[in-house]
């Protein structure tokens, strides 16, 4: 069995958007089980929308404080120790669970994972990475996006590692190509530190790294792990959703628009549908924070249930192929000389 511990406070949308994700997973995986952590209230009324078969495989447990998107992410550590976000980071630590999902305040998620978890020996910081769609139509790992905007080149390397294993082992890409996000991808172009960290990652034997990409270069499907420093990746990240949901946006206006816009739609109709599918940010929810000794899946604070649910596929995919375990591995044997 997989156990995942569930915070379901904290989002925008309130906890009932988790109910069809809960629904929808414990019906896709008879092997996967739920600690629901929230408040009474909440808790309530997702179990009485749950049948009895599915019900046997959820605990509910019920959590005084709520970490929400306001709160300081110290004072989260130090006062709220009894909130669901660390309670379900407290099931990760003790066994009982195999993995956090939440889709709460990103900054106190990080500061408690850090607390409770620790990171993987060899690895200073966890990074927080995301899948983003391609021109290829496969997907691109991006990282860190905002985990810690306080780096240097060796920091850049553990991504690199990180990341090449995390594509290989859930999305199954043999020798995942490598890049470092530059400003060029001439050698000379960049700045010391970005310099620095070409020359260790280029000494990494395990990474397949291919060199410097420029930013229009992320979605281009000719590179697999592209990796950055937090505030760089924050910024390419919310760019990239902001020109999605224009994408997206675009289409649904088509059909709104004169009747001769509605037929025109209508005979490119596969293209849109096949474009949104593939643009549609959902799909792509659940930002893994990796380096830690356990599994924590951030879910967008805004995420639709179709959005939560793959934020729980994730949890699962990383859980199933040992993710902790095969970072901490590569880490000892690449990482631990430097």
């Amino acid at each position: 069995m997989i156990t995942i511990a569930l915070d379901i406070m904290g989002g925008d949308r309130g906890p009932h958007v988790f109910l069809p994700a809960i629904k929808r997973a414990l019906h896709a995986h008879p092997k996967l089980q739920f600690i629901v952590c929230g408040d009474k209230s909440a808790l309530d009324s997702i179990s009485d929308h749950i049948n009895s078969q599915h019900k046997s495989r959820i605990e509910f447990r019920h959590c005084s404080q709520v970490v929400d998107m306001h709160i300081k992410p110290t004072l989260a550590l130090r006062k709220m120790k009894d909130s669901s976000m660390r309670v379900a980071l407290d099931l990760v630590e003790q066994g009982a669970a195999s993995a956090c999902v939440s889709c709460g305040n990103t900054g106190a998620l990080m500061t408690m994972a850090y607390y409770v978890l620790k990171t993987i020996p060899g690895v200073s910081r966890p990074a927080l990475v995301s899948a983003l769609p391609t021109q290829a139509k496969h997907k691109v790992l991006l990282l860190d996006l905002g985990a810690s905007v306080n780096y240097d080149a060796e920091n850049l390397l553990q991504y690199a590692v990180m990341g090449s294993v995390l594509m290989q082992e859930v999305e199954g890409v043999q020798a995942p190509r490598v890049a470092l996000l530059n400003v060029g991808e001439e050698e000379i172009k960049g700045h010391s530190l970005i310099q620095h960290a070409d020359k260790l990652i280029n000494q990494c034997k395990s990474v397949n790294y291919i060199g410097y990409v420029e930013g229009d270069t992320i979605f281009s499907g000719d590179v697999d792990v592209v990796v950055t420093d937090g505030f760089t990746g924050n910024v390419a990240l919310k760019a990239s959703e902001g020109i999605a949901k224009l994408v997206v946006n675009e289409i649904k206006a088509i059909t709104k628009e004169t009747w001769l816009a509605r037929l025109l739609s209508k005979l490119t109709l596969p293209i849109l549908k096949n474009l949104y599918q593939r643009m549609n940010p959902d799909q792509y929810n659940g930002a893994s924070l990796i380096g830690l000794r356990g599994t924590v899946v951030k879910s967008h604070g805004n995420a639709s249930s179709d959005a939560c649910f793959y934020a729980i596929e994730q949890a699962i995919a990383e859980v199933t192929q040992d993710v902790p375990n095969k970072i901490k591995t590569k880490i000892e044997h690449e990482l631990m000389e430097h």
